[in-house]
């Protein structure tokens, strides 16, 4: 078995859609407070699931936040709906297998989730209790936008002295490039640009509590995006490992006697 074959049928992870409502604090059990981050999640019908044997791989394709169906093009309500169309009679016609839709309205982010997701039907719809028992998660959003940012902002670089011979200079990089040999700047070297802006992942965030009846998770510290942003909130795959193994019996360090 190849690694794409071993990928195709691997299990998908427990997910939702939503967007970042705010931050605010909760106090623990003990009475400290905990700095949080509220994300509305779902509901998020499901539009469409993925087989390997039609597509190639496994996976679910999920809704979040109704468009209204004057902004969305007749191809998007198609996808969620079945519409009188002269190429659908035609594909009817010639015996095509028409694909279950959703019977929903359009969405305004649509994501999928890749993996094998046992029982998963077009038109379920998942809201916050698939995350019952679940205590970490990993949040993917869109960082903010800040523009074209220098080294000192972008890099966090130090800048240049603030002393003789250093005018009118002290927040640029420096010298970038190398000697005769080779003469050129090396590919990713830091230099100012375009700063935010990009995909961001925060790994292994601890679920602090999940609201059912207004669809809200709580999870711990900040994640990616400003207030409204779109995020995607995944069960985590990473196991977090404190502390090593015993030395075993017999087996001495380095320098032991």
């Amino acid at each position: 078995m190849n690694a794409a074959t071993k990928n195709r049928d691997k299990q998908g992870r427990k997910g939702l859609l939503g967007r970042k409502v705010g931050m605010t604090q909760v106090f623990d059990a003990n009475g400290a407070a905990v700095p949080v981050t509220v994300i509305e999640a779902g509901p998020c019908p499901v539009m469409m699931v993925r087989s390997p044997e039609r597509d190639g791989y496994a996976a679910v394709q999920i809704g979040f936040l109704d468009k209204p169906r004057r902004l969305a093009s007749k191809s998007v309500r198609g996808q969620v709906a079945k519409l009188d169309s002269r190429r659908a009679k035609r594909r009817a016609e010639g015996g095509v297998a028409v694909v279950a839709k959703a019977d929903c309205e359009p969405k305004r982010f649509v994501h999928e989730l890749r993996g094998l997701y046992e029982g998963a039907e077009v038109g379920q719809v998942l809201t916050v209790e698939v995350f019952e028992g679940v205590d970490f998660v990993d949040v993917t959003g869109t960082t903010k936008g800040r523009g074209t940012a220098g080294v000192m902002k972008r890099h966090g670089f130090k800048g240049q002295r603030a002393s003789h011979g250093v005018k009118k200079v002290h927040r640029h990089q420096g010298g970038t490039s190398m000697n005769t040999s080779p003469a050129r700047v090396f590919k990713g070297k830091r230099m100012a640009g375009r700063y935010g802006n990009e995909r961001s992942t925060m790994r292994n965030v601890k679920l602090v509590r999940v609201d059912r009846e207004n669809n809200l998770l709580v999870v711990r510290g900040a994640v990616p995006g400003p207030i409204g942003s779109y995020v995607t909130v995944m069960q985590t795959n990473k196991i977090r490992k404190v502390g090593g193994g015993a030395a075993p019996a017999g087996k001495k360090k380095a320098g032991g006697k």
